[in-house]
């Protein structure tokens, strides 16, 4: 065998070997990406189980809009959503989200929609909750959680385990009430020192019920040490500063669940 045929030899291995070698890592990027892509996302939302409006005689619970507007655009992107409350199975529905006034495009969704229907029925028991288990943690609003959301201990402790694991944490409405208690790893207020906003006191006040509540949200948040602001009555505004993500209003509840999965597409 002559030295030209044995270098071209040397050199067809080494080309061969080259680009095998080049190809697996192809293929394994390719498979990396995939998987990236596939991966679904699993989002809890916590509803309120509290059904009673103070002592009016009235009913409470969860709004409506604020669960179905963001349900949908979560669930239509291909997320995985699980429904937890504390006292798990049906959570009490405001009968005044059910209105003609308050019906949106999502509510009439809803409306015709059984199998979700049959979800919020059978909602999972919050203290059986694992946030390992989840990517995100998102409460809907409504007048409700103002009483139980906002002392319960499973709900502090879970917001505060899904902030301290870096995932993020989104609330809408009335629903930041829940923040009153969390606190970060090194025992501040969770809120303190973050944009925030919440149901406003204006908007509590146009619907009279500024003496019902136990307390205010945007009072709490500021007490707290939130820097609260808020947009027009009624409108879409919205807040993301960190993991935190709160919206103002019904309105707001589709644009928190558009933050929030822009933050964890990130």
């Amino acid at each position: 065998m002559t030295k030209t045929i044995k270098y071209l030899m040397v050199v067809f291995i080494i080309i061969t070997v080259s680009s095998c070698k080049n190809e697996k890592q192809t293929s394994k990027s390719e498979t990396e990406i995939t998987n990236k892509k596939e991966k679904t996302m699993n989002i809890l939302f916590v509803l309120t189980s509290h059904e009673d409006l103070g002592k009016t005689g009235e009913k409470t619970g969860f709004w409506i809009e604020e669960f179905a507007s963001p349900y949908y655009f979560l669930v239509d992107k291909g997320v995985k959503v699980t429904i937890a409350s504390p006292k798990g199975g049906q959570p009490p529905i405001d009968p005044k989200s059910e209105l003609a006034d308050f019906s949106t495009p999502a509510t009439e969704r809803y409306n015709k929609d059984d199998a979700t229907k049959e979800l919020i029925k059978n909602t999972v028991k919050l203290e059986t909750v694992n946030p390992s288990d989840y990517d995100a943690v998102f409460y809907p609003g409504g007048h409700g959680p103002l009483w139980d959301l906002a002392e319960d201990k499973t709900s502090i402790s879970l917001i505060e385990k899904f902030y301290n694991a870096n995932k993020p944490v989104a609330f809408v409405c009335h629903a930041p009430a829940a923040l009153k208690h969390p606190k970060t790893a090194d025992g501040i207020p969770l809120v303190k020192g973050k944009k925030v906003t919440g149901f406003s006191n204006t908007e509590e006040e146009a619907v009279q019920l500024t003496k019902v509540v136990p307390f205010l949200v945007e009072n709490m948040l500021q007490e707290n040490g939130g820097t609260y602001s808020k947009g027009a009555d009624w409108t879409p505004y919205a807040l993301e500063d960190g993991l935190l993500i709160t919206g103002q209003n019904p309105a707001s509840s589709e644009l928190v669940a558009e933050m929030l999965l822009k933050k964890l597409e990130k």
